[in-house]
């Protein structure tokens, strides 16, 4: 890693993190606020990883706006076959292939 890259990417993870609700503070305390801090960076470690481990090629670097129109907004409904409950997508979003693909990985 560069220098000039270092400085980038820590850019990129705060334009993320506000995207994800830390540009503003909802509650009235200073704790409150203390703990949605706490829950916005969780759920900026949960989106990076799910990005880093369930998709592949371009997906895994959308943006948090871009993944949650395409991939979290997605319509479906969850459906049993085989005794097994399993995500049903609808066929004709654009990219219900690479959520398929990223609920069926392999167990490892």
């Amino acid at each position: 890693m560069t220098r000039g890259r270092a400085p980038s990417r820590c850019e990129d993870r705060i334009r993320a993190a506000k995207h994800t609700g830390l540009r503003n503070l909802p509650l009235h305390g200073c704790a409150q606020n203390q703990i949605w801090c706490d829950i916005v960076a969780l759920a900026c470690e949960l989106r990076a990883w799910t990005q880093m481990l369930a998709f592949d090629g371009p997906a895994r670097r959308w943006e948090p706006k871009r993944l949650q129109l395409r991939i979290f907004a997605a319509a479906g409904r969850i459906v049993r076959g085989g005794r097994r409950p399993r995500p049903r997508i609808a066929g004709h979003w654009p990219w219900a292939s690479q959520i398929t693909a990223a609920i069926t990985l392999p167990q490892a």
